[in-house]
């Protein structure tokens, strides 16, 4: 069982910057490969990014060269630097343990935190 706190969302102007933690609890994060998703309001939960267990990243082509995952395998955390963002990244963020299947879809990860919410005003 691995519990999994996000934290650090908030409001940012359109350009700004803002770094997602999320810590897990119960099992190591280093044998996890841990996934970031996002979901605005009345829309899907869609894939921003993924950190494989051998720190191999992979994002979103809508947050590519913006967002950059990273861990700390010592502090059991992980985290989304986020820069340049613009409204259209208005969303609660979410962290996730994957275990196994399409990294991209929300359905092959079994742990997940309870989201915090980045607002980034038009």
């Amino acid at each position: 069982q691995v519990q999994l706190v996000e934290s650090g969302g908030g409001l940012v102007q359109t350009g700004g910057s803002l770094r997602l933690s999320c810590v897990a609890s119960g099992r190591t994060l280093s044998s996890y490969d841990m996934g970031w998703f996002r979901q605005a309001p009345g829309k899907e939960r869609e894939f921003v990014g993924i950190s494989w267990s051998g720190r191999t990243t992979y994002y979103a082509d809508s947050v590519k060269g913006r967002f950059t995952n990273s861990r700390d395998n010592a502090k059991n955390t992980v985290y989304l630097q986020m820069n340049s963002l613009k409204p259209e990244d208005t969303a609660v963020y979410y962290c996730a343990a994957h275990r196994g299947g399409n990294y991209y879809n929300d359905r092959s990860y079994g742990y997940w935190g309870q989201g915090t919410q980045v607002t980034v005003p038009s």
